[in-house]
């Protein structure tokens, strides 16, 4: 689903200043898989958050997604990849303060196209496959507690059905207890409904709960390892996942 080849991306090339920011990376990601990105702040994990998530372009390398080479794409192109094919869950969840939890999640689809009828029924669905239940679907955004509120960022990015979910840092800003519940949430996404979920974090705690870790450090990868028993985020979340 995923094919890296031989990425490089340099800042300023043409200066003195100029910075290798990733440098010859190559990895593949099957459709299905759960992948944590870890690395320190500077290592260049930023950058190819960046690049996977269509918002910039290599220098050099190849990067085909779901089939199509984006590496070269114009930024017209690549704004409907980001649209089509990606979802994206960031740390400061990015939702709307004074708008519902069901029309935070349909916008995407507002700005798709989409009839209200069709957006109303995809937005249920996701908020459903996300964890939350339809006593909170009118309530305010601000009205929610962290862990409820990244369901909902979740919920939206898994709105336009994308290939990818590409979740930057998103337990960044929740305590521990509440960051267990995202991330099974995440889980349950892979586990039940075969989602591709590629976590980036400087964490290895949250890193474990993948089934694979891609370490980076100073532009380059450093290790690649698939989990034989990653956390059960799921497991240890039953006895309060919906009090959260």
């Amino acid at each position: 689903m995923i094919e890296f080849s031989h990425i490089t991306k340099t800042y300023n090339s043409d200066t003195p200043e100029a910075y290798t920011a990733l440098n010859n990376i190559s990895f593949s990601i099957d459709e299905g898989e759960f992948v944590a990105i870890m690395g320190p702040s500077g290592s260049g994990k930023s950058t190819l958050m960046h690049i996977l998530g269509c918002l910039d372009t290599p220098t050099s390398g190849t990067y085909t997604l779901d089939g199509k080479d984006v590496s070269t794409m114009s930024d017209d192109e690549l704004a409907d990849i980001r649209k089509d094919k990606i979802g994206f869950v960031f740390q400061s969840f990015n939702l709307l303060s004074r708008t519902t939890v069901l029309r935070n999640v349909m916008l995407p689809l507002v700005y798709a196209g989409v009839p209200l009828e069709e957006r109303h029924a995809r937005a249920t669905a996701s908020l459903i496959a996300a964890g939350l239940t339809e006593s909170h679907f009118y309530h305010l955004s601000n009205q929610l507690s962290g862990g409820q509120i990244q369901r909902v960022a979740i919920a939206r990015a898994l709105v336009n059905d994308p290939a990818l979910i590409l979740a930057d840092e998103p337990t960044g800003n929740l305590d521990s207890r509440t960051s267990l519940v995202v991330l099974g949430t995440l889980q349950k996404l892979n586990r039940e409904h075969g989602r591709t979920i590629i976590l980036i974090t400087h964490e290895p705690d949250i890193a474990e709960h993948a089934n694979r870790i891609i370490r980076i450090r100073d532009g380059e990868i450093v290790s690649d390892e698939k989990s034989r028993s990653p956390r059960d985020a799921i497991g240890e979340t039953k006895l309060y996942d919906n009090a959260v």
